[in-house]
């Protein structure tokens, strides 16, 4: 068992009854533009490259000393142990990105669904590194949808979509009841991976960026025996699970960019599992 703290908090509390807590303190706004500038100086650099971008916006981690430290933070670790336990891997770390005036959207999902976990000792930190409003496109959460466990879900892989497959609940979601995550740049939101959850498109002319951190407790596995990469970040792994990646040495070192290689292929094993190969070429983002 992954050793958890022994007394209720606001957070524990409020996990178990919404399946989320927001919002919770992590960087001081210049913090957030530090990161988001290292982001974008790191964007500029490998631009002419789309596979190395693609694997700087799902891995910055991996690639940037900064993020190795985000992942890492007294802050999100404070959080994240009260809800799984103290020791924690990192199971992904990626961004959600709308640019200005953008379409892009999320659809009512649930993670959990798509991942390949055995169980559900996991939680997402949902960081802001700029503003998440309404009219930016924030995540909108369900109250209490993550004790529904896995419902149907369908594959539309609509073009405007931020998710793999453009995977959307097949049940009914009561959108009324719907909250608006509201996070000023800084700020984190962690999330259950039952919980119902969606974005609309950033209707502003500036950029939204967040960055979606997956904790996960050793005792978790892949279902498919996969050894994917992972980060330990706090206490240790008794279980071995999965194989652990080294923090990145430099930036956008090319070893590093091999480990995110090597991860991502197993990955979208794992996420597009159930998908006809023919569609998953069509249809797969870079």
């Amino acid at each position: 068992m992954n050793d958890r703290l022994p007394a209720a908090s606001p957070i524990t509390s409020a996990y178990a009854k919404d399946g989320y807590f927001f919002p919770h303190d992590v960087l001081s706004e210049a913090e957030a533009a530090a990161l988001l500038a290292d982001l974008e100086a790191a964007e500029a650099e490998v631009s002419g490259d789309r596979a190395r971008l693609s694997l700087l916006r799902s891995y910055p981690s991996q690639l940037l000393p900064s993020f190795a430290g985000l992942i890492r933070h007294p802050r999100l670790h404070d959080a994240a142990s009260q809800i799984i336990g103290r020791d924690l891997l990192v199971w992904s770390c990626g961004f959600f990105i709308k640019e200005a005036g953008s379409k892009s959207f999320v659809s009512w999902h649930q993670d959990l669904n798509y991942w390949g976990l055995d169980g559900e000792d996991e939680v997402t930190a949902w960081v802001a590194l700029t503003p998440a409003t309404v009219e930016t496109g924030c995540m909108r959460f369900v109250p209490g949808s993550h004790l529904k466990r896995d419902v149907p879900h369908v594959d539309k892989f609509a073009p405007d979509n931020l998710l793999t497959r453009g995977q959307e609940i097949a049940v009914e979601v009561d959108e009324a009841s719907a909250t608006n995550v509201l996070l000023r740049a800084g700020q984190a939101s962690f999330h259950h991976g039952h919980i119902f959850h969606a974005s609309g498109p950033n209707t502003t002319h500036a950029r939204r960026v967040g960055v979606a951190i997956r904790y996960v407790a050793p005792s978790m596995k892949q279902v498919s025996g996969d050894r994917l990469l992972v980060s330990l970040v706090s206490g240790e792994d008794r279980h071995g699970h999965f194989e652990h990646m080294p923090a990145p040495a430099g930036r956008l070192l090319a070893e590093d960019f091999a480990y995110a290689k090597r991860n991502a292929d197993m990955k979208k094993e794992i996420l597009y599992k159930g998908v006809k190969d023919e569609l998953v070429k069509v249809n797969r983002r870079a």
